[in-house]
């Protein structure tokens, strides 16, 4: 098999990523060693609730970093599709809606927008920031790194329209999925008009986020090309990412979780469901349809039509 070395768009996008993840992780590491920098009370960070969602979070940005790293290294093209796959879905679900609100919210509301809590407003603006850069940077390394890995997704012919064996479950979820986020995202849209801006614009974004995502996944299940995966994608991602953190908080409590209601804890139990759904829905369509099966690299064509003599043994990453 002949692995190619990744080329400068993806190894750019991929520093760039790892580059926006190092001042995150250096203050979890800072804050997990008992610092209180960035913090004006002294006690928040000795919570035993918020050292587990510190460290939790510094995890979650080391996720990143690891698939940063593989999109740049030639034993990425070997790992099985869902270890890149399943982390990165519930990674830009979470970091897309922060790339879109948080530069308006900056721009409307300053400094002002992360003041009069326990963390100082520059920490916000840095960790934005860097989140910001971070889902940028992951998504073009992703998209160089899948297009060189699985090209036969990005020049395959159109999907062929005979149904497949699965294609009533996938209706039933689709379906499905797509009346529970018009709920759950409408719900969320009526959050807007009581809200501070800021809460406002994450939850108006999630909700819209979601209804789009269930109403492209639909058509995805109806046959219907053009780009509806990558709105599929994200609307999944966002209901279902946002919604096991929402619970993640809750069920650990301390001062992150202590403002959520019951009306709210459901909302986010079924937009984590929905995105569940969306998620598992979308993977029936993409194995069905794509063709692609194996979860290795492409592979050199086997030589010999006919005898298996002539045959080269098929490298599937194991030396």
């Amino acid at each position: 098999m002949t692995e190619e070395a990744p080329g400068i768009g993806r190894l750019t996008a991929a520093i760039v990523a790892i580059a926006a993840m190092l001042p995150y992780l250096t203050l979890k590491i800072l804050w997990l060693t008992g610092s209180t920098v960035g913090v004006s009370d002294p006690y928040l960070m000795s919570d035993p609730a918020m050292v587990g969602l510190n460290a939790m979070t510094f995890g979650m940005d080391a996720v990143g970093l690891l698939l940063a790293l593989a999109f740049t290294m030639r034993w990425g093209l070997r790992l099985p599709a869902w270890l890149v796959l399943a982390p990165l879905w519930v990674g830009t679900g979470l970091l897309s809606v922060v790339v879109v609100t948080a530069p308006i919210i900056v721009a409307t509301a300053g400094m002002a927008a992360f003041s009069g809590g326990p963390i100082e407003p520059w920490v916000y603006m840095m960790v934005y920031g860097g989140f910001m850069g971070q889902g940028v940077g992951l998504m073009v390394a992703f998209t160089l790194y899948a297009r060189d890995r699985w090209p036969v997704v990005f020049t395959a012919a159109p999907p062929d329209q005979r149904p497949g064996p699965t294609r009533s479950l996938q209706e039933v979820m689709a379906w499905g999925a797509l009346m529970a986020a018009v709920v759950v995202g409408g719900v969320r849209l009526s959050w807007v008009f009581g809200e501070p801006f800021a809460a406002a614009a994450q939850d108006g974004l999630k909700g819209l986020l979601g209804i789009a995502g269930a109403v492209a996944l639909v058509l995805l299940v109806k046959g219907r090309g053009g780009f509806w995966p990558a709105p599929a994608w994200l609307g999944s991602g966002c209901l279902f990412g946002w919604g096991l953190y929402a619970m993640i908080l809750r069920s650990v409590g301390g001062p992150l979780g202590a403002g959520m209601s019951g009306a709210a804890d459901l909302v986010e139990l079924f937009g984590m469901l929905t995105g569940l759904v969306m998620g598992m829905c979308g993977a029936l369509v993409l194995v069905e349809r794509s063709g692609v099966r194996d979860v290795q690299a492409v592979q050199e064509p086997l030589e010999g039509d006919d005898r298996e003599r002539d045959r080269c043994a098929a490298y599937h990453g194991h030396r």
